[in-house]
């Protein structure tokens, strides 16, 4: 296709019109001269032009004289306008104007009038199509009516443009067409006998089924296209694509536009709504004709295409036809061609916006293309390795990299010959065209594969990865896969399609690619499937490493880090071999500073995923730890344009705090040696984005700002200051040798303007904050030495306290930031915040107070949240007016209207609770007075309400609970004003229980019950709600399907202190009988993943029995004898031998945290139970029942002398 034609102004003619480059295109409107005398003085006067000829259209009548002259005229001006907005966007043209002016002159033209009909349908396409009008239903059934009347009346001849015409109103109103659609697609429908595979126009197909596309395509927030016409669509264009043969007499290029239409209609049925793929081998016939469309018109490609894909495709389906041997594969890309032969900036691929793509299905640019075609050509002609072998790493070039003898048959001589002069050529043109197209129909088939990776279930998808993901570079041809595309394909929009694709597919992977392992060698039998995943993840490394190394295109290069960075975070470097990091991470490195805004922010992206993924990694932590200069990476064809940003340019003085590149490794001042720290400058990643973030750009062409003190464009620096919290987060150790200087960085980002940027700063600060509470916490077992000393964190939150933060908590128009601001405030280390001065201290609470009132439910939900972190500081909770104002502040939270302050407060209140609880041991009985009742009462009933609300909220009120019922005093649960209000908690706890809600909210309702009967002042024995507490409790111990549930309430069961507190024989028999049976049924689950708690559960269970039995008196031995009579006391017996001697559970396993002996040695258990058989034997039995009790004791002191009878022999006979 020829280039844009577009004339100059003549000199000395100011005021002629400069028309906009016009494309000369098959599918463009037709010439129609302009009316004589008529003359337009600007493109912004197309407004008036169209306002004029619309009002003479709408004043003429069906009987008017001349009405035939006075439409030709008429539509002949409208049609030679252009209405483009892009170009000119001070046009202004309602949308139902032109809808009334359509309607109105559909009335007008009569079907005999042909040559009318045709300008009428040439003038709705070219005003809709250029004003991106979307038709209402009125305009869209008298047009649907007239076009379809159209071609059943008019010569065969109109059909092409009024079938153009059709497609364009019923574009984007699928849905709406309901009236029309049985005669549009239903059986024997216009559209479906246009674009049948028997149709001899192809022209006429090819608008058909555009016109099929337009109705399928969805728009946002609207209803999708009927099921039944949906799946007509989907068969009719997946046929076509399915009948490889092209028509005889055809033009070829013709029906590359046909395959176009057709890839197209199938993208908008794919993206319509989740596809239900019918049964059989429908997905696997169309990713296998997807899979043939990709390589489309490839140069040196000539398969045998499967009609259909399996989950396991055989291998000869996958081979190309007279392969030559492959050499030894040395090279897969080329290194950039010289400066001479630069190639411009990639625009980027996209998608577009208008209706005019979906509509023609052309892209974007497309004489941008054809301008590009040959020297794309040239550039592709060295992606199969020709040269350059002596620059690439690892020399692993098999699989993907074509071979020098190999190349010549995928890239013949057009590819490596053709020259900018082939467009005057007429041949050389039209074979530039056809490989345009044929390119597009490559395009097309990609965008439909990315359709279908987004619309089917992953799990199924992952099936066919080996057909579109190499396993392994095996000898032999290499297959046809989308890394084949993404090296050797010669459309950078192309390359940059299968990437996107690859991305998708490696998107929410990890499930899937955490099975991958090659640590150990693979055994020579069989290969696993591990090890096959594994080696399918290094040759993604490898190829998406080559393609980084060959490609030129900015856009697509940015598309290949951005998928580098989806295999990053979803593979399992734990368990493969190192290295697979480490050249990457190099290669990486010279990217940081091209010329490309959006590339420098994929590069970051990628080491953010680097140090993010299953951090700490020891081969991250190796790379963070060389210097700058070492090992600086392999030479990439892009090095030479990529220090355009030194070149030329003289170094400024640098601060200590200069760009990594060039800054000294000194260490922060206020970051002190440790004697056994190694000598080494901080991370050179943390270096560079430190820099980014604060320094000047050398070059600001794309900077923000004018002059040489410009900095880094936004979406950089924002993206920096990711990669730093990310670096915090995960390598902290690393990282705190810069904390002052990371502080410095927060204060800078949170003293500007841009919200962005502080919100970034005060994540990251946070995240500073959180790394240095990870370093004190118990758990840590770090070396006080290489903790940050609580000195140095001491003065950076005066620092951070006395800065800008401040600024942002005060910041009310940036909601989101005061937010972060809070979060800030909680990730302050409590015992830095206890030597912080008074003024600091006091500046945190109230601001945290008062936020808590803000009208914005996200400030708010921070504010409670820190104040619930606040409530645990040891220098706080024992503040009984904090510890009130706190309480009081919740409370008004936890009725918010909004979920998520709820759900924040909730939290809050079970952290006020622990603390009250906490107080109770440390401080005793005098907190507990100081405390006020009404402020007590307050949180029970309040927490009592909110038990009914959403899990969220629930989960935490019930620990609250729980709290508050352990923590009130005989003197307060005696007051009838408490009364109700106990009765009401410890009922909301046991519905709880016993409700259909979430494992976690029922396992917290049992833990807050057992912390409940920890209260010696609650009358467990005579309350009427004790009753229904056990009855619930045991329940849920033997039938609950949840281990961790059944582990919770098993403990809760053994708290009770006292025989009294288990109430009557009954109830106490009911509470044994519940745990017997449920260690008896503890390995009864069908659910695989609850076994693991197996052990616990049977820990915790015969732990329970042993303290009913330290507790049982003489009228519980009848109940208790039976029970332990025959087979089932065999089995209670069993279990209890591995609790005594330690065989069972594990400390501090889930669920045994709320035993009562968890830390018990089994040395201390066999002591106890020792004595529980003393008092048994001494204990004397009496009153009429006296022979039964007599008896069932007996049976229990038997069942304790064998039962330690057992352990001593199982003592004496195990190994030392």
């Amino acid at each position: 296709m020829a280039a844009p034609v577009s004339l100059p102004p003549a000199s000395g003619c100011s005021d002629v019109t400069v028309f906009p480059p016009t494309t000369l295109s098959a599918d463009a409107a037709p010439f129609t001269p302009l009316a004589q005398g008529l003359h337009f003085g600007s493109l912004s006067d197309a407004g008036t032009q169209f306002a004029r000829c619309s009002s003479k259209l709408r004043s003429l009548r069906g009987d008017s004289a001349n009405l035939k002259e006075e439409l030709n005229l008429l539509f002949d001006q409208l049609i030679s306008e252009n209405y483009n907005t892009t170009l000119n966007p001070t046009i202004s043209i309602r949308p139902e104007d032109v809808c009334i002016l359509l309607r109105h002159t559909s009335c007008l033209v009569p079907l005999s009038q042909e040559h009318l009909v045709i300008k009428l349908c040439q003038l709705i396409h070219h005003l809709l199509n250029q004003l991106k009008v979307i038709v209402d239903e009125q305009t869209l059934d008298v047009l649907v009516t007239y076009t379809v009347r159209a071609l059943s009346v008019c010569s065969t001849w109109t059909h092409s443009e009024v079938l153009l015409a059709l497609s364009t109103v019923v574009y984007g109103n699928g849905p709406q067409c309901h009236k029309h659609l049985r005669e549009l697609l239903g059986k024997d429908g216009v559209l479906l006998l246009y674009s049948s595979p028997s149709q001899p126009d192809v022209e006429l197909r090819r608008v058909a089924l555009t016109c099929m596309a337009n109705i399928c395509l969805g728009i946002p927030g609207q209803p999708s296209l009927e099921d039944q016409y949906r799946t007509e669509c989907f068969r009719v264009f997946l046929q076509t694509l399915q009948s490889s043969n092209q028509p005889t007499n055809t033009d070829e290029l013709l029906y590359c536009t046909v395959i176009q239409g057709a890839l197209k209609g199938l993208q908008c049925c794919l993206s319509g709504g989740k596809w239900r793929f019918g049964g059989g081998e429908e997905l696997g016939s169309l990713l296998a004709t997807l899979k043939r469309l990709m390589f489309q018109g490839a140069p040196g490609v000539s398969v045998e295409w499967p009609p259909v894909l399996y989950p396991t495709p055989l291998p000869q389906y996958e081979g190309i036809s007279a392969p030559k041997p492959p050499e030894p594969p040395k090279e897969a890309a080329t290194p950039g061609k010289a400066s001479g032969n630069k190639k411009k900036k990639s625009r980027g691929k996209g998608k577009k916006t208008g209706t005019e793509e979906s509509r023609e299905h052309h892209p974007d640019g497309e004489e941008e293309e054809e301008r590009e075609a040959g020297p794309a050509v040239q550039r592709g002609a060295g992606r199969g390795g020709h040269s350059g072998a002596g620059r690439r790493e690892g020399g692993r070039g098999e699989g993907e990299s074509w071979s020098k003898s190999s190349a010549p048959s995928l890239y013949p001589s057009w590819k490596k010959n053709s020259s900018d002069s082939e467009f005057s050529d007429p041949e050389g043109g039209t074979q530039n065209k056809l490989r345009l197209y044929q390119g597009r129909v490559r395009q097309g088939a990609l965008h439909c594969l990315l359709a279908v990776v987004k619309g089917v279930e992953k799990r199924t998808l992952y099936g066919y990865w080996s057909s579109f993901i190499p396993d392994a570079p095996i000898g032999g041809p290499p297959p046809l896969t989308l890394l084949t595309i993404i090296l050797k394909d010669p459309s950078p929009k192309v390359r940059a399609c299968a990437v996107q694709a690859l991305s998708a597919m490696l998107d929410g992977s990890r499930q899937f690619l955490g099975v991958a392992e090659d640590t150990a060698s693979p055994r020579t039998s069989f290969t696993p499937f591990s090890f096959t995943l594994a080696t399918a993840i290094r040759e993604l490394h490898r190829a998406l490493s080559l393609a980084l190394l060959a490609e030129t295109s900015a856009h697509t290069l940015t598309q290949i880090l951005k998928c580098l960075a989806y295999l990053v975070a979803n593979a399992p470097y734990q368990r493969l071999r190192p290295g697979l990091l480490s050249p990457l991470w190099k290669q990486m490195r010279p990217y940081i500073r091209h010329r490309d805004v959006n590339l420098r922010v994929s590069v970051l992206t990628l080491y953010g995923s680097l140090v993010t993924t299953q951090a700490p990694l020891p081969e991250v932590q190796l790379l963070l730890r060389q210097p700058e200069g070492s090992g600086g990476g392999s030479f990439t064809p892009q090095d030479s344009s990529l220090d355009w940003r030194r070149r030329g340019v003289p170094t400024p003085p640098r601060t200590p705090s200069a760009r990594g590149q060039h800054r000294s490794h000194t260490h922060s001042p206020c970051a002190p040696r440790t004697p056994g720290e190694e000598e080494t400058s901080p991370p050179w990643l943390l270096q560079l984005c430190v820099s980014l973030v604060t320094q000047p750009r050398d070059d600001p062409s794309d900077s923000e700002g004018v002059g040489t003190g410009a900095l880094e464009p936004s979406p950089v620096r924002l993206e920096a200051l990711q990669v730093l919290a990310h670096l915090v987060r995960g390598y902290f150790s690393l990282a705190q040798v810069c904390l002052c200087e990371m502080g410095q960085v927060t204060a800078r980002c949170l003293s500007e303007t841009d919200p962005s940027i502080q919100l970034h700063g005060a994540k990251l600060l946070e995240e500073l904050g959180t790394g240095i509470i990870q370093q004190y916490r118990a758990e840590s077992n770090l070396p006080e030495s290489t903790r940050v000393p609580i000195s140095q964190v001491v003065q950076f939150w005066s620092e951070v306290l006395s800065g800008p933060l401040n600024g942002a908590l005060q910041s009310e128009q940036h909601p989101t930031l005061q937010a972060s601001a809070c979060d800030t405030l909680a990730s302050i280390l409590p015992q830095a915040f206890a030597q912080l001065p008074d003024k600091s201290q006091m500046m945190c609470i109230t601001v945290l107070l008062g936020l808590t009132y803000s009208e914005t439910s996200l400030v708010k939900a921070a504010a409670v949240r820190a104040l619930g972190v606040y409530i645990l500081f040891p220098c706080l909770r024992e503040d009984v007016m904090f510890v009130a104002d706190t309480a009081n502040t919740i409370l008004t939270a936890l009725d918010d209207r909004s979920p998520n302050v709820r759900a924040k407060a909730a939290w809050s209140l079970g952290n006020l609770t622990d603390t009250l609880i906490v107080n109770m041991e440390s401080v005793g009985v005098e907190f507990q007075e100081e405390l006020s009742d009404m402020l007590l009462l307050k949180m029970l009933q309040s927490a009592t309400r909110a038990s009914a609300d959403k899990d969220r909220v629930k989960s935490n009120v019930v620990r609250a609970l729980g709290n508050l019922l352990h923590f009130l005093r005989y003197g307060q649960l005696t007051r009838s004003v408490f009364q109700r209000p106990l009765e009401d908690a410890v009922r909301a706890l046991v519905q709880t229980v016993q409700s259909e809600a979430t494992m976690k909210v029922r396992w917290n309702a049992c833990y807050a019950l057992g912390n409940a009967f920890r209260n010696p002042a609650l009358p467990l024995d005579s309350a009427p709600w004790s009753s229904d507490a056990f009855s619930a409790l045991c329940c849920v111990v033997t039938s609950c399907k949840n281990f961790k549930v059944r582990i919770k309430s098993a403990a809760a069961l053994s708290v009770p202190a006292r025989r009294g507190c288990y109430g009557d024989v009954e109830r106490f028999r009911c509470v044994w009988n519940s745990l017997a049976t449920a260690l008896e049924n503890s390995e009864d689950t069908n659910d695989f993943l609850e076994y693991r708690y197996c052990a616990s559960l049977r820990h915790t269970l015969s732990q329970a029995l042993v303290h009913l039995l330290s507790l049982s008196q003489s009228e519980d031995m009848p109940d208790l004898g039976a029970s332990l009579a025959g087979e089932k006391g065999n089995g209670v017996k069993e279990h209890l031998i591995k609790y005594l001697r330690g065989e069972v559970g594990g400390q501090g396993t889930e669920g045994e945290k709320d035993g009562e002996g968890d830390s018990f040695s089994p040395q201390q258990r066999i002591a106890g139970l020792q004595q529980t058989l003393s008092r048994l034997k001494g204990l004397e039995v009496e009153g009429e029942g006296g022979g039964d009790e007599e008896e069932g004791r007996e049976v229990v002191v038997d069942f304790l002398e064998d039962l330690l009878k057992s352990c001593e022999e199982l003592k004496a006979t195990s190994p030392v």
